[in-house]
């Protein structure tokens, strides 16, 4: 196995961390960091980053990690550090704002944490730049393309979305998955940021 690239090593690293420092209730980090509703009265401008490094229990944590480590180590090779930062805050933010609108219209009063919308971001990348990728996925435990896993994924995270509330930010995670699209489109220099010049 490779070795875990720098970034991706420390954001799992701060995760973590932030992760046992909020179990152990040293400070009342939710309160202050995890993205909360506009209309609650405790939305924080910060916390559209602070959001992504607050998780909500031990399997949350374990499988953003493990996302992290399997889509992320990749991308990050292949991209180098900066690209792949601007990438992560792409999903993050484009998340986070998914998030926001969602709430307004639902009227929903509870704060949204997880980096899960950076990994949507990334799942949505190593899909359009290794489709045919064979991976192995935990749930369900069937070999397929990597282009097929994004889809289907994809697709159950809409379908979750409008059926009902189930405590997920269905929509963040597709959220976060338009804002690693339209960022590979931006540096592909692909409409709506203007043509591939030839």
């Amino acid at each position: 196995m490779p070795p875990i690239p720098q970034v991706t090593k420390i954001l799992m690293i701060a995760c973590t961390a932030i992760f046992l420092l909020r179990e152990v209730n040293l400070l009342p980090l939710d309160m202050w960091f995890a993205l909360w509703p506009l209309g609650s009265g405790m939305f924080g401008p910060w916390q559209v980053v602070t959001y992504a490094f607050l998780h909500g229990d031990t399997f949350h944590l374990f499988f953003n990690m493990l996302g992290l480590w399997m889509f992320g180590s990749e991308l990050e090779r292949l991209w180098g550090e900066r690209r792949y930062m601007q990438f992560i805050a792409a999903g993050v933010l484009a998340a986070a704002v998914a998030q926001l609108l969602v709430s307004a219209v639902l009227g929903s009063r509870g704060p949204t944490v997880g980096i899960s919308g950076a990994l949507f971001a990334l799942l949505l990348a190593f899909g359009m730049l290794f489709p045919n990728r064979i991976i192995m996925p935990l749930f369900p435990p069937i070999p397929m393309k990597a282009r097929n896993f994004v889809l289907l994924f994809g697709g159950l995270e809409l379908l979750f979305g409008l059926i009902g509330r189930s405590g997920v930010a269905h929509f963040a995670h597709l959220g976060g998955m338009v804002g690693g699209f339209l960022m590979i489109r931006y540096w592909r220099r692909q409409p709506p940021f203007g043509s591939r010049r030839r």
